[in-house]
């Protein structure tokens, strides 16, 4: 009697080109052509950044929308997930870079107000636990906008409340937060992140992911002037500001704190919400990848994860990407015994960004009969 083996495929996106659902979908239809009796296990996989929304959706959350206040104060249609009372939200969804109108970075009036406001809209929805995936931030403001967004009181001298953005936060005066922590009162905040800096100083906020955000080499020692000032006055026993991921997404992993967040590895938030462990029981190979598989890969990342998973449960472990920086040996250091890349396939990465889900498919057809072998040398998993 023969046993059908069962392949797991657990892809990351493919950043600006492909979702990881896509990317499952194109690998499917190629091991389909060459491994036809392999049963394919689905699941998409993020680690907190954008994508974490996408993966919950493929793992049967259920979709909700409401329109919230842009980055640059612009109304705004961004989405959030629920599944049993418990709610996945994306910074970059809402306040991120690409939320920006026309891409146009906004360093100094860009604001997190808008990812505020779908928290509460979470929870106003009965959600008692929500997750919010960092990533991608267009906003230094210190998470103040999201504070304002939940209903806290941010005021200048003259008893107004401040503008958005970190043109906004050199005017704090005063601040309560009652009214925010009155919001989420029985709620579980998480903040899912694998972004270790502080809020301040040289591997702070500003310094570190100021740039991408839009500010100037001369702009950044006034811009952490500034998140210290705030600092002080929202947290002044420090409790906060100096704990690993206050920096995170510009400062908003510090305001969550505020809020009571905890804070979790993003693949491993992202993980347990999507099951992947139990997934991973039933697997005989696996089969992970990403845009680009290179020395960011291995801090953490996703595939890096599920590599490291099924390591642990002797699993062969394959992997496909738009490109490869990582030598072999460094591939085998993380548990991945086989790699693909689009890229050297068709000589340049214009041409595998521009045909990606055809190439994935081709590879998912050259994938298949490498599957049939490695499945043939692990015990067949429970069904």
């Amino acid at each position: 009697m023969t046993t059908t083996r069962t392949v797991l495929l657990a892809p990351d996106k493919f950043k600006g080109t492909l979702s990881a659902a896509q990317v499952v979908d194109a690998l499917q239809r190629g091991i389909a052509q060459t491994a036809p009796q392999l049963r394919l296990l689905s699941c998409p996989i993020a680690d907190g950044g954008d994508g974490t929304l996408d993966a919950a959706l493929a793992a049967g959350f259920t979709a909700h929308t409401a329109t919230v206040t842009g980055p640059t104060g612009a109304p705004h249609r961004a989405r959030w997930a629920l599944k049993d009372g418990t709610a996945v939200l994306e910074l970059a969804e809402t306040v991120g870079l690409q939320a920006l109108p026309g891409g146009e970075l906004a360093a100094h009036t860009a604001s997190t107000r808008g990812l505020g406001e779908l928290i509460h809209a979470a929870a106003a929805s009965g959600a008692r636990t929500v997750l919010v995936g960092l990533g991608g931030s267009s906003s230094t403001d210190g998470g103040a906008g999201l504070l304002q967004g939940l209903g806290a009181r941010l005021l200048d001298a003259d008893g107004t409340d401040i503008a958005q953005g970190l043109d906004g936060l050199r005017s704090l005066a005063t601040a309560d937060l009652a009214p925010a922590l009155d919001a989420l009162e029985g709620v579980t905040l998480i903040a899912a992140n694998d972004v270790t800096n502080p809020l301040l100083g040289e591997d702070g906020a500003a310094a570190v992911y100021g740039p991408q955000k839009g500010l100037t080499a001369h702009e950044i020692a006034p811009a952490d002037s500034v998140l210290e000032a705030a600092a002080a006055l929202l947290d002044p026993t420090y409790a906060h500001r100096d704990r690993p991921g206050a920096g995170a997404a510009g400062g908003t992993g510090f305001a969550l704190f505020l809020l009571g967040a905890q804070q979790r590895s993003g693949a491993d938030a992202v993980f347990e919400l999507i099951g992947v462990d139990a997934l991973l029981d039933r697997a005989d190979v696996v089969v992970t990848g990403e845009g680009k598989l290179d020395a960011q890969t291995l801090q953490g990342k996703g595939p890096a994860e599920v590599a490291r998973r099924a390591r642990e449960r002797g699993l062969p472990v394959a992997a496909v990407a738009g490109a490869i920086t990582l030598d072999p040996a460094q591939l085998r250091e993380a548990g991945i015994g086989e790699a693909w890349d689009l890229t050297s396939r068709v000589g340049s990465s214009r041409r595998a960004l521009e045909h990606g889900e055809q190439l994935l498919s081709e590879v998912g057809h050259d994938l298949g009969t490498w599957l049939l072998e490695a499945a043939s040398e692990h015990p067949a998993a429970p069904a």
